[in-house]
């Protein structure tokens, strides 16, 4: 059975719109503290606006004032389960390298830390 975090990244993903390329993800972070904010991903039909469900959990959360999070679950119903986009990783590795990112599709799933899909991340160390 999936635990809260994947149930909330499933219903996320049900929310999806995608009129364009029909690819609904959803996702979810949980917060050091608990608490589980989803997202999904917001097609536009100027391409380059579309917010993915990764972002989108992300703002729900820090919007609540989060700002730690423990991991981060994505799914889809691509096998393997498609991994988040270069812009979706700079923004969570914004939250730390060591935040654990699990990939769930309809068969398989995968986990990493931020630091293993993003060596080297740019982040707030950086600018000092």
């Amino acid at each position: 059975m999936a635990d809260r975090l994947e149930a909330a990244a499933w219903a996320a993903r049900e929310r999806a719109y995608a009129p364009y390329s029909k690819f609904q993800v959803g996702a979810a972070v949980e917060a050091e503290d608990g608490r589980i904010f989803g997202g999904c991903n917001v097609e536009n039909a100027s391409y380059g606006l579309t917010i993915c469900a990764e972002r989108a959990a992300v703002v729900q959360a820090v919007s609540a004032g989060v700002r730690r999070f423990r991991r981060v679950v994505i799914v889809t119903e691509s096998e393997p389960p498609a991994a988040p986009c270069g812009a979706c990783r700079q923004v969570l590795w914004e939250f730390g390298p060591d935040l654990v990112v699990e990939l769930v599709g309809p068969r398989s799933r995968k986990q990493w830390r931020m630091s293993e899909l993003l060596p080297d991340g740019f982040g707030p160390e950086s600018l000092s």
